[in-house]
């Protein structure tokens, strides 16, 4: 596997990936999860052109996984990691995740944060293990108390959801 740069050719797989990785939380009674649409290819771009969006490739350079970022107050927050299924549990978010580290380091960037579920377990009990902490409501920054108000009006809230960030 390698963590590379995403190319724009492979901006439709990235949303075959999430589509693939959405599937599990029907299992949880997320449906709605499950059934959103992943990022239009516009968004993807943006990311892509500013240089925040990689992907794990295998050995035939077929994306598995990615991971897109941007810089939120001094921290590089993680808009989305997704690993496709058949490729799960081999540590790919784990790599995306300090791939992106190393990125933030470079730019000078102090954290990297994210937002995720509470009760879903390859969300924040995964992340705690990789060094993330749940910060406290007056610990949010403005930026992240932005994105979590656009979550909210997403509906994302009606499961428990927390933003995280580890060093």
């Amino acid at each position: 596997m390698r963590i590379r740069p995403a190319t724009a050719a492979e901006l439709p797989a990235l949303r075959a990936i999430e589509r693939a990785a959405g599937s599990p939380y029907r299992e949880l009674g997320m449906a709605e999860i499950a059934d959103d649409e992943p990022p239009a290819l516009d968004v993807l771009e943006r990311f892509r052109r500013a240089g925040r969006a990689w992907v794990a490739a295998d050995d035939d350079a077929r994306p598995l996984a990615y991971l897109i970022a941007e810089p939120v107050d001094g921290a590089l927050h993680v808009e989305q990691v997704s690993v496709h299924p058949d490729f799960a549990h081999r540590r790919i978010g784990r790599a995306l995740l300090a791939h992106a580290a190393e990125h933030a380091r470079e730019e000078g960037l102090s954290h990297l944060t994210l937002t995720t579920f509470t009760e879903v377990p390859w969300n924040a009990p995964y992340y705690t293990r990789l060094g993330f902490r749940t910060l406290a409501e007056a610990e949010l920054t403005p930026g992240l108390r932005r994105i979590r108000a656009t979550e909210a009006e997403h509906g994302l809230d009606r499961w428990p959801r927390v933003c995280m960030r580890r060093p």
